[in-house]
């Protein structure tokens, strides 16, 4: 028995850590690419800057009624946006019907009321533009008839939708959308998610880095 333990101890304990270390180093380094190109906001935004290329962007489509949305709005910007605004290249973009302005004025001023809402994107647009946008994303969802998706979504810096195609909870495991309504899917799933495109990214830059250092 005792020399049982011992070897239990020598071999298959390394084992059963080794590949739990591995499995973590997978999560942590894999988020698939579920579309390879989405178009850009910029082209509906009269500001320059607003733009996917070279920022992180959780994006929501939150439609005409602000009575639909706030709840979302909020859940979102509690949830995930103050965990991450100080992150380098994050940002949180709203898509908006334009003449919507006014509706949403009084939203944004109450979210700024206990918020620092510098990234946050709000953009507003025609009817045409956010469904021409909303379709690059590539997913089985569609937007109600107010505009409005109940998910919201990750953008990554080359303009590629990241999701997963594992999930537990979708028929055939592919998540393209994160569920802004509960609070559980926003912390469990969308953050997640997030801090593995951000492991991503720092392990890139150390990589990058090494190879400077051998140059």
């Amino acid at each position: 028995m005792k020399k049982f333990w011992v070897l239990f101890s020598l071999f298959i304990l390394p084992l059963v850590f080794y590949i739990f270390l591995s499995k973590g180093i997978y999560k942590y380094s894999n988020l698939p690419i579920l579309t390879e190109k989405v178009i850009d906001f910029q082209n509906f935004s009269s500001e320059e800057n607003n733009s996917f290329a070279e920022k992180l962007s959780i994006v929501c489509f939150l439609g005409n009624d602000i009575n639909e949305a706030k709840a979302s709005l909020f859940n979102l910007n509690q949830t995930v946006y103050k965990r991450y605004y100080l992150k380098p290249l994050f940002q949180m973009v709203a898509v908006l019907p334009k003449g919507k302005e006014d509706d949403y004025k009084e939203v944004i001023k109450e979210l700024a009321a206990f918020t620092d809402i510098k990234n946050w994107c709000f953009v507003y647009t025609n009817s045409e533009n956010i469904q021409t946008l909303f379709n690059s994303f590539d997913t089985p969802y569609q937007l109600n008839e107010n505009l409005y998706s109940e998910n919201a979504f990750i953008i990554d810096m080359e303009l590629r939708l990241r999701g997963r195609k594992d999930d537990e909870d979708t028929q055939d495991g592919k998540l393209y959308g994160y569920n802004m309504r509960s609070v559980s899917t926003l912390k469990d799933k969308l953050k997640d998610d997030i801090n593995i495109i951000y492991y991503q990214l720092k392990k890139s830059r150390e990589k990058q880095e090494r190879r400077k250092r051998e140059i």
